[in-house]
């Protein structure tokens, strides 16, 4: 398959990733595959995020693109670092002579990675990323496949923030959800003591709140556990 059909396959499948029943480490873990698939040479990749002084590898696809990272992480500087904070495509033509990071590139070029590329793919508010392309010879990136690097990083970064953007939306769901779920509960034990002792809302509120005191437990397990077998841990009275 010429370089050109790689190229328009890897943009379809960008283009068809779906946002549903995928995980964020398996969408961006496609994201990797597919930029290894596009560019030419003996390649790894990975992806880089970075939030406030935290950075971590959500993808990759090997060793050594893993180790080059964690590298970068641990010393808090390095191309992917420069890449996503920075916003620049960031080359490192050649690890043995390069003389920007040099603790870095003497390790990457001792494990095996000689030179890379790192494209910045801006995600969302208080989050930056970077796709990282490492090859295990030197000068393995022409005028070319920095072109295609460049045309394939918008397009990665816009997959990556939509399912990035899908996945905070699924988390606040998720808490509204269980927000909801509790309220429930709460309410259905209040019932229980209002009818059980003929209190009012407010009283029986205030046994389930002090119940969860006395208990040393959350609210909302006190209600589950009344719901479920009717009885209130530690019964403390209305006095109380």
């Amino acid at each position: 398959m010429s370089s050109d059909t790689n190229e328009v396959a890897a943009f379809e499948q960008l283009g068809r990733l779906t946002l549903l029943d995928q995980s964020m480490d398996t969408f961006l873990q496609r994201v990797c595959d597919l930029a290894v698939e596009v560019l030419p040479g003996d390649l790894e990749s990975s992806i880089s995020l970075v939030k406030g002084k935290a950075a971590w590898t959500s993808a990759y696809t090997g060793q050594l693109a893993l180790d080059c990272d964690e590298r970068q992480y641990a010393s808090g500087d390095g191309p992917c670092l420069h890449a996503a904070t920075t916003g620049e495509l960031t080359e490192i033509a050649d690890m043995q002579t390069e003389s920007r990071w040099p603790n870095y590139v003497q390790r990457a070029a001792e494990s095996g990675a000689l030179s890379s590329l790192s494209v910045p793919l801006p995600i969302a508010e208080g989050v930056a990323g970077a796709l990282n392309v490492y090859a295990r010879t030197a000068h393995a990136f022409d005028e070319e496949s920095r072109a295609l690097a460049g045309r394939f990083g918008p397009c990665a970064a816009v997959a990556v923030a939509n399912m990035h953007a899908y996945e905070d939306a699924r988390k606040m769901a998720g808490h509204l959800r269980a927000a909801l779920e509790s309220r429930a509960v709460i309410d259905q034990a209040k019932g229980i003591l209002m009818e059980r002792y003929k209190v009012t809302a407010d009283q029986a509120f205030h046994l389930l709140t002090r119940s969860s005191m006395h208990s040393n437990q959350k609210l909302r397990v006190v209600a589950d556990e009344l719901v479920r077998t009717g009885r209130l841990p530690n019964m403390p009275t209305l006095e109380s």
